[in-house]
């Protein structure tokens, strides 16, 4: 069995799980975290989720990080603000337009989507996760993607994990914003592969509360 990893290194593993359980179900709220993949059931066959990120390789987005990082970008909300400082976690809050310490190095070593999806369906090819009932791809981003992406995302993992032994049942992809849910699961059109989940400014603020907390009762 593995591991159980300390939450404290988990913040987006744990954001990843809270928003599954919050808009898909209970399906997912018995997910817990592990290593290879993050997220796993108890019984570490049934489900079997890897978190990872992806964002933007430009210059731009790096001046916007680093920005980000030195508190140049523009002052959010006080209340706000002060939970960035406090735990060093800004995304959900504000539309994602901040960065907090702790989370700085998770973004600025992140693939683009293309490069991460490569990576990660190769590993899950090469058994490196291991074999559950039902794999998943969550992909953060800090970018806001369009629908259109997020086909073009789906479809290219589809065409890269074809002849797979081993391959991800579903692939989730999450903006500030919003969370694609894209069954890849073989024998289905394509219209009927991708539904888009619309996240509020409420629910971000409240799975951003939730992931902080579980940092705290870490401690």
């Amino acid at each position: 069995m593995a591991n159980p990893r300390p939450f404290g290194t988990c913040f987006f593993e744990q954001y990843a799980q809270i928003t599954l359980a919050s808009i898909l179900g209970s399906e997912f709220e018995c997910l817990v975290n592990r290593d290879r993949p993050d997220l796993q059931t108890p019984d570490d066959k049934s489900i079997g989720i890897e978190v990872t990120r992806a964002m933007e390789e430009s210059k731009k987005a790096e001046e916007e990080l680093l920005k980000d990082i030195a508190g140049v970008t523009p002052t959010p909300q006080d209340d706000e603000w002060s939970q960035i400082l406090e735990y060093g976690y800004a995304y959900g809050l504000e539309e994602g337009k901040y960065i907090g310490m702790k989370e700085f190095s998770y973004w600025s070593m992140a693939l683009p989507l293309r490069r991460i999806l490569e990576s990660k369906v190769s590993k899950v090819g090469n058994g490196f996760y291991g074999r559950f009932d039902k794999m998943g791809l969550f992909v953060f981003s800090r970018e806001d993607l369009k629908e259109a992406e997020a086909v073009k995302a789906m479809n290219y993992t589809l065409q890269l994990q074809k002849y797979l032994d081993i391959r991800y049942n579903r692939l989730y992809l999450a903006d500030v914003g919003d969370l694609y849910v894209c069954n890849l699961d073989d024998g289905l059109k394509e219209s009927s592969r991708l539904v888009r989940y619309a996240i509020t400014q409420e629910q971000r603020q409240s799975f951003y509360r939730q992931a902080v907390l579980r940092q705290i009762e870490s401690i």
